[in-house]
């Protein structure tokens, strides 16, 4: 733990509860927004649930915009952007998962900056090193409603895909939700399998940023507490549903919150690059990946381990003596979740594209353990496999 740091917190606004909802409009009158468009995938914009945030927005509620589509697609962002400005939209609440949160963050980048989204993203350059440009104007206020336990919602980074596949990385710190409404009929909207890989995607990032050497101790205590509620609400035989996704609907966002400073690594870069090529969510490649990137950074990171399995002590499976990376795996045995990347579809010709396409990443950079090439990103997806 280091004892000579920098932390830099966001004001964070959180309202959780059966009056959350009634608080978001109070929320808008603060920041001077009157219209409001509301950005979601298709299936929360036409729940029931929907007619219940018009009714609480009342006259604020400019229109919806059921962009939001796995991976972020570019054209979504786009689609999105029209929306906003035929409607003279002042804010966005975004509802539902990543996907939401993300479109609603980078169209509010479009929007603002009105140039293409590759000349505003994260780039490599020949040395190596990543740049990401400074985007200093102005952007729309954006609100969240989370329906799953996605670390999106707390984070000023955003991801989307063009049509020809490539990932392009933004990063605007204005973009950060001004306030997240935890509403709970609204986390009862999400279906069983996404919940879980949003909570699995939570716990890759928690474990991740807090073995890394750059975790603080005020990061620390927040991804500590994610990792308590994410092993609490993804262990078998729960019996309270509705609480269970409220508990790690928290924890996505104490986690989103403690990756700010620490980050994540190469699970999560590979993750992002397995995802996308096999159309699988990132929770559940990440929980394949995980142990096996664990493994690898232990020779940086073994210093940290103890807080991992302090966080995950109530663990079924848990025994005294195990390593951090035995500590998950033991939590991963007892979920119905893949444990290969044969079982999720991807073939042994697929390896060497991921690791290529992993090393553009720019998250690359962050990992606790530098990693040197291609050759041995090949090497922990061929342990993955």
């Amino acid at each position: 733990m280091p004892m000579s740091y920098q932390h830099l917190a966001t004001e964070l606004r959180v309202h959780h509860g059966d009056a959350a909802l009634a608080a978001l409009k109070r929320e808008l009158d603060r920041a001077g927004c009157r219209r409001a468009l509301v950005v979601s995938g298709r299936t929360v914009g036409r729940s029931p649930e929907m007619e219940a945030l018009r009714a609480a927005l009342g006259e604020a509620w400019a229109g919806l915009s059921m962009t939001a589509r796995e991976h972020s697609p570019v054209s979504a962002v786009e689609e999105t952007v029209r929306a906003l400005d035929e409607l003279k939209a002042d804010a966005i609440v975004a509802v539902g998962g990543g996907s939401a949160a993300v479109t609603a963050r980078a169209a509010a980048i479009l929007a603002g900056e009105r140039r293409p989204l590759t000349e505003l993203c994260t780039r490599r350059l020949p040395d190596g090193r990543f740049e990401s440009p400074r985007l200093a104007a102005p952007k729309l206020p954006i609100f969240a409603v989370p329906t799953t336990p996605s670390t999106a919602f707390a984070k000023g980074g955003t991801a989307v895909h063009g049509d020809d596949g490539q990932r392009l990385a933004l990063f605007d710190p204005k973009t950060r939700a001004r306030a997240l409404i935890i509403d709970p009929a609204f986390v009862q909207t999400a279906p069983d399998e996404l919940v879980r890989s949003a909570a699995l995607n939570a716990l890759s990032n928690a474990v991740e940023a807090l073995e890394s050497p750059g975790c603080d101790p005020f990061s620390e205590a927040s991804l500590m507490q994610a990792l308590r509620l994410i092993a609490q609400g993804l262990a078998p035989g729960e019996s309270d549903e509705a609480e269970r996704r409220e508990r790690l609907v928290v924890a996505a966002i104490l986690c989103g919150r403690g990756t700010e400073q620490g980050g994540t690594g190469v699970a999560s870069v590979l993750a992002h690059a397995i995802g996308k090529r096999s159309h699988v969510a990132n929770g559940l490649v990440g929980a394949i990946v995980l142990p096996h990137t664990m493994r690898f950074n232990a020779p940086v990171t073994r210093s940290r381990a103890g807080a991992v399995l302090e966080a995950l002590a109530a663990v079924p499976g848990a025994q005294p003596g195990q390593s951090s990376d035995e500590r998950v795996e033991a939590l991963l045995r007892a979920l119905p979740v893949p444990r290969c990347l044969r079982e999720i579809g991807v073939g042994s010709g697929d390896l060497v594209p991921i690791a290529e396409a992993a090393m553009t990443d720019w998250f690359i950079g962050r990992n606790a353990r530098p990693i040197a090439d291609t050759a041995t990103l090949l090497g922990l997806l061929e342990a993955a496999w």
